[in-house]
């Protein structure tokens, strides 16, 4: 499917500036270019094209909210300028598995004033000597490089993972405390039938001593014996069967 076609499914009737998210991965781009993609896309927060064969990002319109582009797994190498131009509130980058091998191609950068994590995993700037200290020096407002900061240590997964993914917490905290709270009365109820249950049980037991006890002085004495067997120790057989009854 090309990339203008998907572009339409993903949009499920929504005009384009409802849309905050478009993931467009493993499409088809014509001659390795974006398309289908318009400035009406206003709202546009995290587009992900990984894998569409993408050689330039010279056709992105502008996209003043987009916070997340991911361009991992195709063949981009160069003409990053243009992201200054038209995604100028950038925050996360993922250029990985592309054509990227000189620190001159990512230098545009210098102009996403809010860039803070940037991924190249896999493109072959990653091996010149010192690189991760030499993109810090170029790129000072990154705070992750490779989903680490310039101490070696580990992003947040809220950071590493990206974005978006952090926009549905709250829908989840929510789901959770629903799950948490359904459960809570699941057991509740359980609890209560077992208690009914035991009652039931034990009045069960005493209406069946009882009734022994009632009927006994009718029974014959082999009888009554035999029937005993089935009532609990605590009732005694002579409290049963009463001396000088018919036998």
């Amino acid at each position: 499917m090309d990339m203008d076609k998907r572009i339409h499914l993903e949009l499920r009737n929504r005009t384009p500036s409802d849309v905050k998210e478009l993931v467009l991965d493993n499409c088809r781009s014509n001659e390795g270019k974006i398309e289908g993609l318009t400035d009406e896309f206003e709202e546009l927060e995290f587009l992900s094209t990984i894998n569409v064969g993408l050689t330039s990002v010279a056709n992105l319109p502008k996209l003043n909210k987009l916070k997340k582009l991911e361009l991992s797994d195709n063949r981009i190498s160069g003409g990053l300028e243009v992201l200054a131009e038209k995604c100028p509130n950038l925050t996360h980058l993922n250029l990985s598995g592309n054509k990227i091998k000189d620190l001159s191609t990512i230098e545009p950068l210098k102009k996403l004033e809010n860039l803070k994590s940037l991924d190249l995993f896999n493109c072959e700037v990653t091996n010149l000597n010192d690189y991760r200290e030499n993109v810090f020096k170029l790129l000072p407002q990154l705070t992750y490089l490779d989903g680490y900061d310039r101490d070696d240590k580990e992003a947040p997964d809220s950071d590493a993972e990206g974005y978006v993914e952090g926009l549905d917490d709250d829908e989840e905290d929510e789901d959770e405390e629903e799950y948490d709270e359904d459960a809570q009365v699941v057991e509740d109820e359980e609890d209560e039938e077992e208690e009914e249950e035991g009652e039931e049980e034990d009045v069960s037991a005493e209406d069946e001593v009882n009734g022994w006890a009632g009927w006994g002085h009718h029974l014959p004495e082999s009888a009554l014996f035999a029937a005993s067997a089935s009532v609990p120790l605590n009732a005694s057989v002579t409290s049963l069967w009463q001396p000088g009854s018919p036998g």
